[in-house]
């Protein structure tokens, strides 16, 4: 199993808007085949102080979106991206001025899991 995870940063005043295209997207990629979940994570910039022992906002912090897929397999991954329904799931691209800099993507093969039902 593999995660593919798009780091998107989103600018300032644009994340409720990058989050509804989220929210009405046409799913294509859950028919996808080898598709076993997708999750958009928010980003909560935090640090640890270690005087209170606890985390606090910090705005020093860039934070980023994260689309994390998880697949079957590299090949379902890379077949997605090479299908017309890929191309479909991405026509409407978001505006530039949408992001504070270039998305970075990251895959990472599965090789332990734990799960609380186990």
């Amino acid at each position: 199993m593999i995660v593919v995870t798009n780091r998107i940063p989103v600018a300032e005043g644009y994340e409720a808007d990058f989050e509804d295209r989220f929210r009405k997207r046409v799913h294509l990629v859950d028919r996808a085949p080898g598709f076993i979940r997708n999750e958009v994570h928010r980003p909560r910039p935090m640090s640890f102080d270690h005087g209170s022992g606890g985390f606090i906002d910090d705005s020093e912090i860039e934070g980023f979106y994260e689309i994390k897929t998880w697949w079957r397999g590299l090949d379902d991954f890379t077949a997605w991206t090479k299908s017309p329904a890929f191309a479909e799931a991405h026509k409407n691209r978001a505006p530039a001025e949408m992001f504070s800099g270039p998305s970075k993507l990251e895959i990472h093969e599965v090789f332990l899991s734990t799960d609380v039902n186990d």
